[in-house]
């Protein structure tokens, strides 16, 4: 096979804007990317996807843009495909990479392109209802009239015939307080046959509300798109910054940013595993879970200001970093909770009933996986090697030596092991980091640096961090006056939802709960 960069020197019109070590950047024409894909996810080991960007650029002279941006795990090195000129069609590539699906769909929604060659053409976030001229995310698009002329429609679902089908419609309000989502089962009795998932009911417009506004306006909407991600969609904002202002940053503040990172993962994965008995009805479990996570963010609270950290990483730094008494602090009660966790943990990994509700229940398989791109705890479970703190060197996880915790079958109980495990890893990777801060004592604060006279315009830059779901990315754009231009995100709530539906058929409806919160997805982090 030829190698990446001379196989695409094969064909005209290729340019060649950035190749280094590290990352590549290639513009072609959009009729060239079904190719050019597939040769790249021929290559082993296979590239992961990061990120698929549509953006207006018809007033930079570009029509409109699509960026792919791939991530190759044994080089560590990052490709983006940027195809330029779209007018108003491109070559769907959802049967090539099918993790696409969702992206290029939604890019029908709301910029009005065509995925020409779809498998599913639906409409994806605008329900049934909208006007066909309704594309809010084309830079011409004017707000307010189109609320008036919106009148809800039927939403479409496939349909089955047959002696003794049924359907099960769930939500899209439900009994607690989740977000909307509605879930249609098509069931002969009990056992499902088919499963329809359809989200985006709330529309929140953060993607639109991004344009135009500085990069302190943007991470305050960025810390909210998911209050449980707060830190990592904060992290991967900032990184995308720093990138297009080029500059390094202390490693004080990569340490601390490390900590605060770790310290999410730990209160979200100790909070899932009780969620995870709560599907089941084990209200000890549940009730373990549930104080183990107050107690962590109560230590957020009181150290960092905030229950999920907000507001702590800004663009260039973080707000402040604790001195060595605090951390002292912050370590003993750390170990003091993880010790706690130990004591507790067996009470789920031991109970025969919990146990057998989640072994072979709700089986996600590998080449699902692999093809719908899923991440986090959910592709490792599944047998996918897949930590972004592992393949790609950034903060102080190389200090850590990262390795992928994996199962193999894929089930429930495999997602609960991923996250038992990593629990583990997480408490002895923040004893590490906080002797570390203590070694190198001081305490300061790294607020926003003033390097907006460096930052540079008309040009994407990517930001990604392993979040407790998985790998959030953002894609973020800068005009000439260091506003926003566009600012994509794609979460690994984002990633993973598609991989849902699949994992359900041939379980019983009432195991449907536990399924799904062993997955603990955010409907927030999808609506648009």
């Amino acid at each position: 096979m030829l190698g990446l960069r001379d196989y695409l020197q094969i064909y005209t019109g290729i340019e060649i804007i950035k190749w280094d070590n590290q990352e590549g950047i290639v513009a072609m024409d959009s009729q060239d990317l079904p190719d050019i894909l597939a040769y790249c996810l021929e290559m082993k080991p296979r590239p992961i996807w990061l990120t698929h960007v549509v953006n207006d650029e018809r007033q930079l002279g570009n029509d409109f843009c699509l960026y792919l941006i791939l991530h190759f795990p044994d080089k560590d090195f990052t490709l983006t495909l940027v195809a330029k000129g779209i007018k108003d069609e491109f070559p769907s590539l959802s049967l090539i990479l099918p993790a696409l699906n969702w992206s290029e769909r939604e890019a029908q929604d709301l910029f009005g392109l065509r995925a020409v060659g779809h498998p599913d053409p639906r409409t994806l976030v605008l329900h049934p209802g909208w006007p066909k001229n309704f594309h809010p995310l084309r830079k011409d698009y004017k707000t307010g009239k189109e609320y008036k002329s919106f009148k809800r429609g039927p939403l479409v679902f496939p349909e089955m015939h047959g002696e003794g089908i049924f359907q099960v419609p769930v939500g899209p309000i439900h009994a607690g307080i989740i977000e909307p989502g509605h879930f249609r089962f098509y069931v002969i009795g009990e056992p499902v046959l088919h499963l329809e998932a359809q989200l985006f009911y709330t529309h929140k417009g953060i993607e639109k509300l991004l344009e135009g506004k500085s990069l302190e306006e943007g991470l305050l909407i960025i810390e909210r798109v998911c209050g449980v991600c707060a830190v990592s969609h904060g992290l991967a904002y900032c990184e995308a910054i720093e990138k297009l202002a080029n500059i390094e940053l202390p490693r004080q503040v990569l340490l601390w940013r490390t900590i605060l990172a770790e310290l999410e993962r730990v209160y979200n994965h100790i909070g899932d595993i009780g969620n995870m008995c709560a599907g089941v009805g084990f209200a000890l479990g549940n009730a373990n879970g549930s104080q183990s996570k107050e107690n962590l963010q109560r230590l957020n609270l009181e150290f960092f200001g905030h229950r999920f950290l907000r507001g702590m990483v800004v663009p260039g730094g973080i707000k402040s970093v604790p001195g060595p008494k605090d951390s002292q602090e912050i370590l003993n009660r750390l170990m003091e909770l993880a010790n706690d966790f130990e004591d507790w943990i067996p009470l789920l990994l031991e109970h025969d009933g919990f146990r057998q509700r989640a072994v072979t229940t709700g089986v996600l398989k590998t080449e699902s996986a692999i093809d719908l791109g899923v991440t986090g705890p959910a592709a490792r479970a599944s047998g996918v090697a897949y930590d972004w703190r592992e393949l790609h060197s950034h903060l102080l996880y190389p200090e850590l030596m990262v390795k992928s915790v994996v199962e193999h079958n894929g089930d429930v109980w495999a997602r609960l092991m991923v996250r038992v495990k990593e629990t583990r890893e997480s408490f002895r990777f923040l004893e590490t980091l906080l002797r570390k801060g203590m070694q190198e004592a001081g305490r300061s604060s790294y607020i926003m640096n003033t390097f907006s006279n460096k930052l540079i315009p008309w040009q994407g830059a990517w930001g990604c961090v392993e979040s407790p779901r998985g790998t959030d990315v953002i894609w973020l754009m800068l005009d000439d006056k260091g506003k926003i231009y566009r600012c994509r995100i794609r979460s690994a709530s984002y990633a993973n939802w598609p991989a849902v539906p699949l994992t359900v058929p041939g379980n019983i409806v009432p195991d449907f709960p536990l399924i799904n919160k062993s997955f603990e997805l955010c409907y927030s982090c999808c609506d648009r």
